[in-house]
């Protein structure tokens, strides 16, 4: 390969990881706002949850998980155990 073939390559790599860099801070953001609102919550609160229109961005999020499996399994494996535990300490699980 000669060298601007390489160079090529290589930004193209480095753009590329970039911006799974980025996807993977946005998930761990989301996860941890997720996250932190049920650890912050009283049992009340979480029971008395109302279904609450979804903005434009939780229904683009919403979106981006289910079109992108691999993200969608790091948010679910990242928040499945605070939420879940939560959830049965609260008695909204048996």
């Amino acid at each position: 390969m000669n060298k601007s073939i390489c160079a090529a390559v290589l930004i193209s790599a480095l753009i590329g990881a970039r911006a799974a860099s980025a996807q993977g801070m946005l998930l761990d953001f989301a996860a941890d706002k997720v996250i932190k609102k049920y650890q912050t919550a009283t049992c009340d609160e979480l029971k008395a949850q109302k279904k609450d229109p979804r903005t434009d961005k939780e229904k683009e999020a919403i979106q981006f998980l289910r079109n992108d499996s691999q993200a969608r399994v790091f948010f679910i494996n990242k928040i499945a155990a605070p939420v879940l535990n939560k959830m049965y300490d609260c008695g909204m699980i048996p």
